[in-house]
């Protein structure tokens, strides 16, 4: 394993422009994790802005252990996850070792779950829309965060197929 048997290495336009995109989807996962999903409108006096990280903690502090692990680990482990393996992936490892096809094998079963997060995301806009009493705005974040695992799912394409053939 090693820097200079990586695609990156072999191919440094590709590699750079790969890794500056690396950088920009992982920059907008954390600010989707960050920034309001939504705003909540009720009765039009009272209104509360809820982000994926709140959500979280809200979520924690309330002791409802099964919707912050099944959120916390489709929407912020398994994408994490996945951007780290593809870097790993892209700049470290060699084409022909073990642990390359093994990576490439694990991007692979990942690459199944990786609409899953958006998904989860999605069911909590429209749980919160469904109610009768109050209104909900998407925010800015729901759409960084849509980008982040959109461009993570070309990248991961990209990478898988050009990192097989090394």
């Amino acid at each position: 394993m090693g820097f200079r048997n990586s695609h990156a290495f072999l191919h440094p336009r590709q590699g750079m422009l790969v890794n500056l995109l690396l950088v920009l989807a992982m920059g907008l996962l954390l600010a989707g994790l960050q920034l309001p999903l939504l705003t909540l409108e009720k009765f039009y006096l009272f209104s509360n802005t809820v982000s994926l990280y709140s959500a979280l903690v809200q979520l924690g502090s309330q002791g409802e252990w099964g919707l912050f692990l099944l959120v916390g680990l489709f929407s912020v482990v398994f994408p994490l996850l996945k951007l780290t393996m593809l870097a790993m992936i892209w700049n470290l490892e060699a084409g022909n070792s073990a642990s390359h096809r093994r990576h490439l094998h694990w991007l692979s079963e990942y690459s199944r779950w990786s609409m899953l997060d958006v998904f989860v995301v999605a069911l909590l806009v429209v749980s919160v829309k469904l109610g009768a009493l109050a209104q909900a705005h998407v925010r800015e974040g729901i759409y960084f965060f849509a980008a982040s695992v959109v461009m993570t799912m070309l990248l991961s394409n990209w990478i898988g197929r050009h990192a097989a053939e090394d």
